[in-house]
């Protein structure tokens, strides 16, 4: 087994974010060139469970209609940083934060701002997908959409048809609607609740891990997806593949330990990474 490499050093931690030295520098490090919108603006961010530190002083931001990855060993604070862009983590007792996190402008974590507000804008597929088994497809689909009080009929069927057209399942399931949602396979069953997260019609949506329990077929067309939502939408991917993050990604954000390492543009992160915790991780040395 080869040994990891030492902990990030002072410099790595105060400052991830790797500004490269040429005249289009912005772009080169991953950060939003300019006029880039920006999803989410988060500065010196930290999280803790209870007395144990999960992410620190995390600086990021993140831009809009743009797929950006999260990759990292396990346990490294991927998922829990893909958790806080929605605050999924205050399921979890024990949970407080530092920091700023901001979204298109809008802090996340300001008061009297709702957590189920949030997660209307701010859209999450999990590693397992879940359908509601006593659902049909149709009413998968839907259920964000009752739960907000839609009651329009023509109003749901539109969500209906579009949301899982996005979700490139509508061929594969328009005559059979009212099947339940667990008939379907592995891959379209990801794809359900891919659609499911699209009727709310979210600015943004988060993917944890999306096609790790998937065949390599039902994996090409998550991807083939990603690339299509990627038009509409700012997607966040956490995903321990390193080809998949190089296929489908525009930027990639490496986290080790809790903290932010290095954040860039794909291509280069892969090529030329600035850091040596980054170039070991992604050649294979370890994670």
């Amino acid at each position: 087994m080869s040994t990891l490499p030492e902990a990030p050093s002072a410099r790595a931690s105060s400052d991830p974010i790797r500004v490269a030295t040429t005249p289009n520098s912005a772009a080169t490090a991953g950060l939003p060139v300019e006029n880039e919108e920006v999803a989410f603006d988060i500065r010196n961010f930290s999280l803790w469970y209870g007395q144990r530190q999960a992410l620190v002083d995390v600086t990021i931001k993140i831009p809009a209609r743009k797929v950006t990855a999260i990759i990292g060993p396990s346990g490294c604070g991927k998922s829990t940083f893909l958790r806080a862009l929605n605050r999924m983590h205050e399921l979890t007792p024990g949970t407080r934060l530092e920091g700023s996190l901001r979204h298109f402008g809008s802090d996340l974590y300001g008061p009297g701002v709702e957590a189920v507000s949030i997660r209307r804008r701010v859209g999450m597929v999990f590693q397992k997908s879940n359908p509601f088994p006593t659902m049909s497809i149709a009413e998968n689909v839907l259920v964000g959409l009752r739960l907000n009080g839609v009651r329009d009929k023509a109003v749901l069927q539109e969500r209906l048809e579009k949301s899982l057209h996005m979700a490139a399942l509508w061929d594969e399931v328009k005559d059979h609607l009212n099947r339940p949602g667990t008939s379907l396979s592995g891959g379209q069953q990801q794809r359900l609740c891919i659609a499911r997260s699209l009727a709310v019609q979210p600015e943004t949506l988060l993917m944890d891990e999306p096609c790790s329990a998937l065949d390599p077929l039902a994996t090409a067309k998550i991807e083939e997806l990603i690339q299509t939502l990627r038009q509409e939408y700012t997607v966040v991917i956490v995903t321990h593949n390193m080809q998949q993050a190089a296929r489908c990604s525009d930027r990639t954000a490496f986290f080790y330990m809790g903290k932010l390492i290095e954040f860039g543009n794909t291509r280069n992160m892969f090529t030329n990474p600035g850091n040596p915790q980054t170039e070991a991780y992604v050649s294979g040395r370890f994670g």
